[in-house]
């Protein structure tokens, strides 16, 4: 499963290729693909064929398009006051990615060969020196393509990272919190909420009704990296180790979303859950027997250990991430 530095690339590729073009014809080559577009092959791509992509926006993990050209849905009123771009009346639908465990988005020329697994080609509008064609991937097919609403946000800010930010959400994202490389992050609401509940502090970082985009890896290198254990409570957690965790998080995070964008191919969008930050730069995730790198800096030994955690595995070092007596596991 891709993780959100993972998307990020994803999302800063495809804008500089697909922004302010017009999808001319669309190929269904594998209809499970389209699974989630519930009125089926034909309505998505009559729906997309003529619609001008404005932006790639993300939030967490989610990946939308935002289009200008099909109709909106039925009732999609906006709310007085919103922002409209300077274009043209607010975009009240969406192309949506789910990318799964395998999906890809690639770039290609018409000329190069379809790949293996193609699912569905959407043809774009010439653009000097950019390719035409825009192929959804997928060999697993937990992934898929769909239309969806955009909605207005709950706080009136922006709906996620984009390069035009407008106060509206996919409204299959609308559910899930801002991530903490999103600008609009607020972190004494996280904080908060993170107060108010009786858990442990990892499942609280993997909700992401609280805060999204942390998975499982990105869990473990924030909580070695603030020196905190994962069964910390969250209703007794001071406000400094939660921002420690947090800023722990971002950091982990944008180092990884570096390494991604070093061996990003401008032609070849590619999501697949594994970055070359992962290769080389964990200092928990998988370790399990191999020396805390911070506890051998520091002259003395430590060996990581790997526990059963929410049919995962957690990773930690028992000398500077100690359990605590109060645990909630």
């Amino acid at each position: 499963m891709p993780e959100l530095p993972e998307v990020e690339v994803v999302r800063r590729g495809l804008v500089s290729w697909v922004r302010g073009r017009t999808i001319t014809s669309v190929d269904v080559l594998d209809p499970r693909s389209l699974r989630r577009h519930a009125l089926g092959p034909e309505d998505f791509a009559g729906n997309l064929e003529g619609a001008r992509v404005l932006d790639v926006v993300r939030r967490g993990k989610f990946l939308w398009m935002p289009l200008a050209g099909p109709p909106a849905p039925p009732g999609m009123d906006l709310p007085s006051g919103m922002d409209l771009p300077s274009s043209g009346p607010a975009p009240a639908v969406a192309l949506m990615a789910h990318l799964g465990m395998s999906g890809q988005l690639l770039m290609q020329d018409p000329g190069v060969p379809d790949e293996k697994h193609l699912k569905v080609r959407l043809r774009l509008s010439p653009s000097e020196g950019m390719p035409e064609q825009l192929r959804f991937v997928d060999q697993r097919i937990f992934g898929g393509l769909f239309l969806t609403s955009l909605v207005p946000t709950d706080d009136g800010g922006p709906g996620g990272l984009a390069e035009s930010p407008l106060p509206l959400i996919a409204e299959e994202a609308s559910h899930i919190a801002r991530d903490p490389l999103d600008p609009c992050f607020s972190f004494d609401d996280f904080y908060r909420r993170l107060r108010s509940r009786k858990t442990g502090l990892k499942r609280a970082l993997l909700d992401q009704g609280l805060v999204s985009g942390i998975g499982n890896i990105y869990a473990d290198e924030a909580l070695w990296k603030a020196q905190l254990h994962y069964a910390r409570p969250t209703d007794t957690l001071r406000r400094a180790d939660a921002l420690r965790v947090l800023e722990a998080a971002r950091e982990v995070m944008t180092d990884a979303l570096a390494a991604g964008g070093t061996s990003f191919d401008s032609l070849y969008v590619n999501v697949n859950g594994a970055s070359g930050y992962f290769d080389r730069s964990l200092n928990a995730y998988g370790r399990e027997g191999l020396e805390c790198k911070r506890c051998a800096a520091a002259g003395r030994l430590s060996l990581l250990k790997r526990e059963q955690f929410m049919n995962r595995s957690s990773y930690t070092c028992p000398a500077c991430q100690p359990r605590p007596r109060n645990g909630r596991w």
